[in-house]
């Protein structure tokens, strides 16, 4: 399968393509890596191959976007209105309203309330700029290196991948699941909270792909329990495919997928089996492939067509039905 096709492993409809934008360096001050010259091998004939792309050439900083006119913003759920702008899911909102830790206007917030532009809003005292859903999500597609963590607050103040984002001038970026400390490849990252929700959803079994080097090989006896499931000391885990993919000498790549994400779950599987793990990559979540030409440290944005194709692929209103078309971005 291309990137540019849906994927239909798991029945959803209505998939975007994968992005055609040329990817763009991460925020300034952040180190733009190139894979090393054991990057990723791409078997032939492999079903998940990717066809060449072109290097990218250079582009404007991601975080600058051209300015645009929005139609007047109605009356929403107060729930669905922070969901909207990046602070958490609606559950979560609708949970911190009930625990009293949302206030609009100086007055507690309650169940069901409605905002409307000009509300002033407060999250744990924090006054929160909302985005009204006549305002697509942004989404974009982050190239994690190893050294990176997905958090934005670590005792030990290492590198968080949250630095290489573009900035906002409202909302924040929340981080579709998780890679590792030492696990690189694909992150997904959007300015909307409901639609992160839904991408990790289990209802939606998405599938996560790997690209997996091993010190040593897997023999079938190891292959075949992995994909039947074997006991972790959280519940039973399972691959959904397996298949090698080369290498020489003494590591040996396989391509790997599974419908959930867990913690350090691969790795634990390879090792309950047996399996040293050198190296570990995402190369797909749900529809979207990790491109080519988007090397590490760089940010890739989805274009308001794939944004609104992803949000109908999870059944989401569409925001933008009536909304002029944003002017191009200087490049």
């Amino acid at each position: 399968m291309e990137p540019g096709t849906s994927l239909s492993a798991n029945g959803n409809r209505g998939w975007p393509a994968a992005p055609s934008r040329s990817p763009r360096p991460a925020a300034a001050g952040s180190v733009r890596r190139r894979p090393s010259a054991d990057e990723l091998p791409q078997p032939a004939g492999e079903e998940g191959r990717a066809r060449p792309r072109p290097a990218p050439s250079p582009a404007a900083d991601a975080s600058k976007r051209g300015r645009h006119h929005d139609l007047p913003s109605k009356p929403e759920r107060l729930h669905k209105a922070l969901a909207q702008s990046g602070v958490g899911s609606r559950r979560e909102m609708e949970e911190l309203i009930a625990a009293g830790r949302i206030n609009v206007n100086g007055q507690p917030a309650h169940i069901g309330q409605s905002v409307s532009p000009g509300d002033r809003v407060k999250v744990n005292g924090k006054l929160v700029n909302l985005r009204f859903s006549n305002r697509l999500p942004r989404v974009i597609l982050y190239h994690k290196p190893e050294g990176e963590i997905v958090s934005r607050n670590d005792p030990d103040h290492r590198p968080t991948v949250f630095t290489s984002m573009p900035r906002l001038s409202a909302g924040r970026w929340v981080a579709v699941g998780r890679l590792d400390f030492n696990t690189s490849g694909l992150l997904l990252l959007t300015t909307s909270g409901e639609l992160a929700n839904r991408l990790m959803h289990p209802r939606y079994q998405l599938v996560r792909e790997y690209a997996v080097r091993i010190l040593g090989e897997i023999s079938d006896e190891s292959r075949q329990r992995l994909l039947e499931g074997i006991d972790l000391d959280d519940g039973p885990a399972q691959f959904a495919s397996f298949q090698e993919a080369g290498g020489e000498g003494a590591n040996r790549w396989y391509r790997v997928s599974l419908f959930e994400g867990r913690n350090r779950e691969v790795r634990r599987m390879f090792e309950a089996v047996g399996g040293v793990v050198s190296r570990l990559m995402r190369v797909r979540y749900g529809p979207i492939a990790l491109p080519p030409s988007l090397k590490r440290g760089q940010v890739l944005e989805l274009a308001d067509a794939e944004v609104k194709r992803l949000l109908a692929g999870f059944d989401m209103e569409n925001p933008e039905a009536d909304r002029p078309p944003r002017r191009s971005r200087e490049r």
